[in-house]
């Protein structure tokens, strides 16, 4: 019992919308992973965001970080992504993260970052590296880390493995610029635990889901050990967030809290 003490285990959440708080603190989750998109986008009228902020006070879990960063209409690679248009918006958002406590926000938008066709990754790395240091000097000056996330191939053509994502991070070289482990799609495109291990100098988030029908952790097999025993390997103690679909929720999150929480216990220790 005593080293459980001393050993400081991940943190588990979910992905969803912060009116399941109730449901995912009683199933034993510590936090909610909200959407950028329907809280914290410039588009939500200021009404309803004072409504969330109201909402989130009552809250049980915590709601620290959020996903769906960049919308579609706002290209963030190609011949189209206009930079000001970008900064202006990732400023706006910002300012909504501050007031609502948000400091982690996941950068996957794989809309906003599917290449045109003929754009290759190799012609657009230096572009999205200088966009991607301007969106994090503007995250700093808000106290927000933006947390890249690899993106499967069904879902962008950029960026689809941990590797490809961690690179991009080294070559940002900004505090304010780090790395999501997304074990969905580094199953759905057969990437090795072991480049979890690779990535540990910048790695600040996960999220979770089995490879064939994105269930949550524990529903159809134990395939996603060797991820989680990679980042007890790295001592990792950031958020995993389970990303997946749920049949239905009400019933299937208490049994993934507790197959996460006892394959996290039993690796971590």
């Amino acid at each position: 019992m005593q080293s459980n003490a001393q050993t400081r285990l991940p943190t588990l959440g979910v992905t969803t919308t912060y009116r399941n708080d109730s449901l995912l603190h009683a199933a034993g989750f510590d936090y909610i992973e909200g959407s950028v998109g329907k809280l914290l986008s410039p588009e939500i009228p200021e009404d309803t965001f004072q409504v969330f902020l109201r909402n989130k006070t009552r809250m049980h879990c915590a709601f620290n970080t959020c996903n769906g960063f960049i919308p579609a209409e706002i290209p963030i690679v190609g011949p189209n992504a206009d930079e000001q248009k970008i900064l202006t918006y990732v400023d706006k958002v910002m300012q909504r993260a501050k007031k609502a406590g948000v400091t982690t926000i996941v950068l996957g938008s794989g809309n906003a970052r599917k290449l045109p066709e003929g754009w290759t990754p190799e012609k657009e790395n230096p572009h999205f590296v200088h966009i991607c240091r301007k969106i994090a000097e503007t995250a700093a000056r808000y106290n927000v880390v933006i947390a890249i996330e690899n993106l499967n191939s069904t879902e962008t053509n950029y960026i689809n493995t941990l590797a490809e994502a961690n690179a991009i991070v080294t070559a940002v070289n900004h505090p304010n610029f780090k790395l999501t482990a997304d074990i969905y799609h580094m199953l759905k495109e057969n990437e090795p635990a072991a480049n979890i291990i690779k990535a540990k100098q910048h790695l600040v988030h996960c999220h979770i889901a089995e490879r064939e029908k994105r269930t949550a952790p524990g529903v159809a097999g134990d395939e996603v050990r060797p991820y989680i025993a990679a980042l007890a390997n790295i001592h990792y103690q950031g958020g995993i967030s389970v990303e997946s679909r749920w049949d239905p929720m009400d019933v299937q999150a208490a049994p993934a809290h507790k197959y996460l929480h006892q394959l996290i216990i039993e690796l971590y220790h």
